[in-house]
């Protein structure tokens, strides 16, 4: 599952080795750090994702429910202060946008 926070962009998968555990995956060692300034960054392992952390699926729904309890803007994308990471998301809006308006013009959504 993809996560979109305005100090990072994180993917939680299962972690293979752990039923109650998660690998946190991110392409950005600084993201994954904002993400988890006190776990252990795992680098490498010839993967699409570079950065990882390891903890349970608890940790992370907290951390997941903490971030929404602390939304105070009122637009996502200018909350985003890192300018990579900015554009990254206007990428993606794009990316999702198109997608909406293509589902308008076919009717997929009906």
């Amino acid at each position: 599952m993809w996560f979109c926070f305005n100090d990072g962009f994180c993917s939680a998968v299962q972690d293979r080795a752990d039923p109650n555990g998660l690998v946190v995956r991110a392409r950005r060692r600084k993201d994954i750090e904002n993400i988890f300034p006190d776990k252990q960054v795992v680098v490498g392992g010839s993967t699409d994702y570079n950065y990882r952390v390891f903890c349970t699926k608890e940790e992370f729904a907290k951390l997941v429910a903490d971030s929404i309890m602390n939304i105070k803007y009122d637009n996502f994308k200018n909350s985003v202060r890192d300018h990579e990471l900015h554009d990254l998301y206007c990428d993606f809006w794009g990316l999702h946008y198109s997608y909406q308006k293509h589902e308008n013009e076919n009717g997929w959504g009906r």
